[in-house]
């Protein structure tokens, strides 16, 4: 079941009953309104009537117009978990109008992970086709710091409907396009300079609010003091209560306005009855107030008559729902009275924490339960909430607030926990901390011995608790983490020898266990070059995490399966499973946005391999909106920015794509999958094709890739973008050693493709291998390897493969293509002219560079050095003239100007 939805958070605070109207402000709120603005942003800093401006505008609206629906939702520093959050939202909205997200409500019921841009596309589509006006109210908006909360309200706000207006109250501005809805006329801004009391609201306030009966010099002095701060005001007014020279009271207020805060607050505890003032203290702690959680804290009766005259009094009470059951203090107010607690409590705020947390337990409220536990460091019972709660946490993949409970927790408290240091240890792991793993995993197998003896765990027949049933599946959780840190590692027999033992250790009805044993067995063949078995037994993986009805893990799942079927050649094997996970996605309503946003990821890679840019920018556009990047940080996280390096490569855009390989490297992690395509190899290839060479041969440097020795899957993408330096270099210098290394390595790549059934790989080195042959002048052998990639490549959809070579082979590809009548073939031709026509090709690859004379490359490195044009000269036994016909050659050929270009571009194609 999903956690209960708090009511009070929904109710906007009552208007007390005498209040300083704010006129001028109420009409800006609602001309601006009138005006069709988006967003009404009031802004300030505490205590200077946000919400309750808000309040009386919501009011006044309600009043002049019936027919508006009004939704207020009070936020708190828990609803920075999205999921938490979209169903606030939706709850707020369903408040006011039972139609509206009658879906969502299913799917929260149905124990569904709520998605931002699913969710708020059904609410903004059940808005619209109501045709009713809303009014939505976010107050305390400052509380919210997480990226994935802000860019959720961003998409609502880039599509609201008309009828929708939106109302946030926050000390600070939130991070969405605030300039842009400026210069759109779009944003209603209030600030602190517009909240200010003006004098003579300051004089109401005082005199008739407050009955002090203060003169104007005494009132102008007092609004000088605080500067018009309503919060200041009223502490000011409860002080000046209990002095009868007013004037000589208020002169001695001086300072900024925390010391003033602290003197007033000091003015007005001092002067109340003990029992009031026992009780605020006492009750400091809570963020939220009502009758039974506070005499929990107090032990005394009479809770919610307390709060009642608290309220009557102006004590800094906030009511937090019409029925004035649940309140909360003035933020500064609750700051002053917990800086209070801790000087004359000190010794009860660890058992005031404790009883807060025990009452919220026994009302369910386990988020709230497991906040004070950690606050009153009764970590014992923290990690026994938090236990109870593991396995709902872990399907609705609520893993941000686990692993924050988590790092709470000493380490000797978690290292007693079985389930906890497992949790702990799939931390560590997809942060890439792989040697912080196992001891974590071994402390689970210690916990695991002690649960045994104790009644719990695997060694026993029939558990019947929850924690019971968890600890019978950790043995089979530990292998299967054991399994990816070798796979991490490249340890493919370890992988395999964990990977089978997790899958021993599984029950037969274990689905979820099986599932990810027999993934890992696929993985481990996937990395030993072995595609057929690996597709065999990642299959089986699959319907296993079907039948556990675990669709997030079975969808992400699906991309890696994907990507074996496009090892093996086989792009539309590739296209159709991409295209029925996202159907499925589709038809389960989008419940998990984070592997649907990975299969766009996906899916655009192999559009852009059908040379279908246009559609693979769009299933870019379409991961971002769904939250790739606001999800928590994944192994396939940097791979969006691979993605689009393709994509802008491909376009022309080689600083774009250059900039998007860059963050991929900075978001990757090593964990659960093979590196079969090093971003570093990526950037090489990237810098051949322009051009700098310099930068491909520090790379293969870097990899010890110059002494080829064995060949490995892991490093075929390696190897193969070595041959492609090696032919390049080829190019600007031609020596036989060279050009018959690539065609060695090549050879070698290729049969050991072939064994394998990699038919991928094996598209691509005949590729090359027609590009080596060009390069040597043999035309008419360059295009065998050439024609058998085509008519191999050419049914699956190929294209960039071949267009991605540039400008060496597009003559060849143009004559090899002419030859076929496949469609295939046809279809090819014509993505050649689309590229040829947006010079795709000059922009992706170097310019192809005449071959200079060993003459020219011996005048080339004596520009190189310090040496002057006529002592360069008589070192080479020749004219001026001379060299300065040869310079000239050099620069026409290199395409430059002067001599330090011509000795830079020489470096860069390893001529110097």
């Amino acid at each position: 079941m999903p956690t209960p939805v708090l009511a009070t958070k929904l109710f906007f605070p009552a208007p007390r009953p005498q209040i300083t109207s704010r006129p001028r402000l109420l009409k800006r709120l609602n001309d601006e309104l009138g005006a069709s603005r988006k967003l009404s942003l009031v802004c300030a800093p505490a205590g200077f009537g946000k919400t309750t401006l808000l309040s009386e505008w919501i009011i006044q609206r309600r009043r002049q117009h019936p027919g508006v629906c009004i939704a207020w939702l009070s936020l708190d520093a828990h609803d920075n978990d999205p999921s938490r959050f979209l169903a606030y939202l939706v709850a707020a909205l369903q408040g006011v109008d039972a139609e509206i997200g009658a879906e969502i409500t299913g799917m929260r019921h149905s124990g569904q992970v709520l998605a931002a841009e699913p969710v708020l596309t059904s609410l903004i589509n059940d808005i619209a086709r109501s045709g009713k006006e809303f009014i939505l109210v976010l107050d305390d908006y400052h509380v919210i710091e997480e990226r994935p909360v802000h860019e959720a309200l961003a998409f609502l706000l880039d599509h609201l409907p008309p009828q929708l207006h939106l109302a946030i109250a926050t000390r600070s501005d939130p991070p969405l396009s605030l300039a842009r809805l400026r210069s759109r006329g779009e944003l209603t801004e209030l600030r602190a300079a517009d909240l200010r009391f003006t004098p003579d609201e300051a004089a109401d306030f005082l005199n008739q609010v407050m009955n002090l009966g203060l003169s104007a010099d005494d009132i102008a002095a007092l609004a000088t003091r605080t500067e018009g701060w309503i919060a200041g005001l009223q502490l000011a007014g409860l002080s000046l209560r209990e002095h009868d020279d007013a004037s000589a009271s208020i002169r001695a207020f001086t300072g900024s306005h925390r010391f003033v805060i602290d003197y007033l607050v000091e003015e007005v505890l001092q002067r109340q009855p003990a029992e009031v003032r026992n009780f605020l203290v006492t009750t400091a702690l809570l963020d939220h107030l009502t009758g039974g959680l506070c005499e929990a804290l107090t032990g005394v009766g009479g809770g919610q008559a307390m709060l009642d005259a608290l309220e009557r009094d102006n004590l800094f009470v906030i009511p937090l729902d019409d029925r004035r059951q649940w309140y909360r203090y003035h933020h500064l107010f609750a700051e002053v009275l917990r800086a209070r607690a801790r000087q004359e409590l000190p010794g009860r705020i660890p058992e005031l924490h404790r009883l807060a947390s025990e009452w919220y337990e026994q009302n369910d409220l386990t988020e709230d339960a497991v906040h004070h536990a950690l606050a009153a460091e009764d970590f014992e019972r923290a990690a026994n909430l938090i236990e109870a709660v593991l396995p709902q946490m872990r399907r609705t993949r609520q893993d941000g607030m686990m692993l924050a409970w988590l790092t709470a927790l000493p380490d000797e408290v978690v290292r007693t926990r079985p389930m906890l240091s497992v949790f702990y240890a799939w931390r560590m792991l997809v942060s890439g901390d792989l040697d912080a793993v196992e001891p974590w995993l071994w402390a689970a197998e210690q916990g695991l011995e002690a649960a045994a003896a104790e009644g719990e765990g695997p060694g026993v027949s029939a558990p019947t608790s929850v924690r019971g049933q968890e600890l019978r599946m950790l043995p089979s959780t530990i292998a299967m983490y054991r399994a990816s840190v070798a796979q991490a590692r490249g340890d493919v027999a370890t992988t395999a020898h964990h990977a089978r033992e997790a899958f021993e250790l599984a029950r037969p009805e274990d689905h979820f266990a099986r599932g990810a044993a027999a993934a890992f067995l696929g993985l481990a063949s996937w990395a030993q070059g072995d595609v057929d078995t690996a597709v065999d037994t990642f299959s089986d993986a699959v319907v296993s995490l079907h039948e556990a009805g675990n669709l997030t893990d079975e969808l992400s799942s699906t991309i890696l399966l994907a990507d074996m079927q496009v090892a093996r050649g086989q792009l539309q094997e590739a296209r159709k499973l991409y295209e029925r996970a996202l159907g499925h996605a589709a038809a389960q309503g989008g419940p998990a946005p984070r592997a649907t946003a990975e299969l766009h990821v996906g899916y655009s890679e192999l559009c852009r391999e059908f040379g279908d840019l246009e559609s693979a920018a769009r299933h870019l556009q379409r991961s971002n909106v769904l939250g790739q990047h606001v999800a928590p940080l994944t192994e396939h996280s940097y791979r969006w920015f691979v993605a689009m390096a393709g994509v802008r490569e491909a376009e022309g855009n080689m600083t774009g794509a250059i900039e998007s390989l860059d963050q991929a490297q900075l978001l990757y992690l090593r964990g659960f999958f093979p590196e079969i395509r090093p971003i570093p190899a990526l950037k090489a290839r990237m810098a051949i094709r322009q051009g700098r060479l310099s930068e491909g041969w520090a790379w293969a440097r870097s990899t010890g890739l110059l002494a080829v020795g064995e060949l490995s899957y892991l490093r075929e993408f390696e190897h193969l973008t070595l041959a492609r330096l090696l032919i390049s270099q080829y190019r600007v210098l031609p020596e036989e050693k060279t050009i018959q290394e690539a065609a060695d390595l090549l050879a070698r790549l290729l049969k050991a493709a072939e064994a394998a059934g990699r038919k991928g790989s094996t598209y691509e080195i005949l590729v090359l291998q027609a590009l080596a042959l060009e390069a040597q002048g043999e035309r008419a052998l360059a295009l065998v390897p050439l024609e058998r990639a085509l008519a191999e490549a050419g049914p699956e959809g190929y294209v960039r493969l071949f267009l991605d070579e540039g400008a060496p082979l597009a003559p060849l590809l143009a004559e090899a293509a002419g030859k076929g009548t496949a469609p295939a073939h046809t279809a090819l031709l014509r993505s050649l002219e689309t590229v040829k026509s947006r010079t795709a090709i000059r922009g992706t690859t170097a310019p192809q560079l005449e071959v200079l004379s060993k003459r020219e490359l011996e005048v080339l490195r004596l520009l190189g050095s310090s040496l002057s044009g006529p002592e360069i000269a008589r070192q080479l036994f020749v004219s001026v003239n001379t060299l300065r016909t040869h310079t000239k050659r050099i620069f026409t050929k290199l395409e430059v100007n002067n001599r330090r270009e011509a000795v830079r571009h020489g470096k860069e194609q390893g001529l110097i």
